[in-house]
């Protein structure tokens, strides 16, 4: 989440200590962690082992879109646990297929089929594959600054060299352009044959970078008079965060191919490809596949969270949410960007320290790309008091800062 090394205050509980030392020792340091050790979650709250409750605004990287286990999610991934843990595609499934109509239902009614896999970078990585297989070109184009995930499919289009030069030379054929800038990506377009442009509608890791609407539908014109294929990575936009179940809808744009995960499964991995008949019609049997993609307990997480997302009202809380907290924030000097549950706030100085007193605060928040933004992923179910804790803690904050800030001059 940070980039900050986790460290162990010398006040820390023991058992808490424990457990970070194993899990140090024995799995691989690809992630800095907060020095806790997290044992139960509810709604907008987690739990550590020490009872300490927090309220959580970060969701695990953007995944809980209808808070922790919610119980329907957890009633109908104990209802198929006791009866078919997994199977693969080698076999039909009744709870895969009602999952993939529901998905296919909440989707703009152009995408109609749906591959369905683990994680955001396999979808995008699939996403990719597609394509190539439908136009038979092989160059995308990404946007500067787009995160698009850690494998080397998915990471070739990712920009950035935090990211990419360990592990260069990527894919070839990545043309790279800025985000928000139409006459560049139709330049680009106009160089060589395209495959697929790819981007974030709003780029979540960057700071939570947005553009106008006007934007998006205009590089879909380019893209689709250059015979590409237009990618819109969902991966933290969708499933209802910023107020639709696709953001694509709200933007007025019709994209060739979705890709969803974070909050499909409401914590299971689950990760889908969504695609329209162009993209579905060239790709047979053979051309990609996913052992547990589709798998039965990831299915049943689906489908209990696309009935909970699509519930009256649901998705519509998340326009409530962002003016609350946007509010909040202009009240003690920062602004927000973003929309729905995917707000970045922008401190205008570096942010850590906020982070840090947030923590501190029991509230839990992202870092980002950029040193002066946090993130803040609350539910599409935060209560309004939930959100009276957070508005609380953020004018608390503030004023403790300042206050330190005017002591050190």
């Amino acid at each position: 989440m940070a980039n900050e090394a986790t460290t162990l205050s010398s006040d820390i509980d023991e058992r808490t200590a424990a457990s970070i030392r194993r899990e140090d020792r024995f799995t691989l340091t690809t992630y800095s962690k907060l020095p806790i050790v997290v044992e139960r979650g509810e709604g907008s709250f987690i739990w550590d082992d020490t009872g300490r409750r927090f309220l959580d605004f970060y969701g695990g990287h953007c995944v809980t879109v209808i808070g922790h286990a919610p119980p329907r999610v957890a009633a109908a991934i104990s209802d198929q646990a006791s009866r078919l843990i997994f199977y693969s595609n080698a076999v039909y499934s009744d709870i895969r297929s009602r999952a993939a109509e529901r998905l296919i239902s909440l989707c703009p009614d152009h995408l109609v089929q749906a591959f369905l896999c683990n994680s955001g970078t396999e979808a995008n990585e699939a996403a990719l594959k597609m394509a190539r297989k439908t136009t038979g070109r092989t160059r995308v184009v990404a946007m500067d600054s787009g995160f698009h995930g850690r494998t080397l499919g998915s990471l070739a289009v990712t920009s950035g060299s935090a990211y990419r030069s360990p592990y260069e030379p990527l894919l070839p054929e990545v043309t790279f352009v800025p985000f928000g800038d139409a006459g560049a990506l139709e330049t680009a377009l106009g160089e060589h044959p395209v495959a697929g442009v790819i981007l974030e509608p709003i780029q979540s890791m960057a700071g939570v970078v947005t553009a106008e609407a006007e934007y998006f539908r205009t590089i879909a014109s380019l893209t689709e008079s250059a015979g590409a294929l237009l990618i819109f990575d969902e991966v933290q936009t969708g499933v209802g965060r910023t107020g639709t179940f696709s953001i694509s809808e709200y933007l007025g744009v019709r994209p060739n191919i979705v890709t969803l995960a974070k909050s499909l499964g409401s914590g299971v991995p689950v990760g889908a490809v969504v695609a329209d008949r162009s993209v579905s019609d060239a790709v047979l049997p053979g051309d990609h596949g996913s052992t547990f993609g589709g798998g039965m307990i990831a299915m049943a997480a689906m489908l209990a969270t696309l009935e909970a997302v699509s519930e009256p009202g649901v998705m519509d809380r998340a326009s409530i949410v962002y003016e609350t907290i946007a509010r909040a924030a202009a009240d003690v000097g920062y602004s927000a960007r973003g929309r729905g549950c995917l707000i970045g706030l922008d401190v205008g100085r570096e942010c850590r320290e906020i982070r840090q007193f947030l923590f501190e605060s029991d509230v839990i928040v992202g870092s980002s790309s950029d040193p002066n933004v946090f993130r803040v992923f609350p539910p599409l179910t935060v209560t309004d008091d939930e959100l009276d804790l957070f508005v609380a803690a953020l004018q608390t904050v503030s004023a403790s800062v300042e206050q330190q800030a005017s002591a050190d001059v």
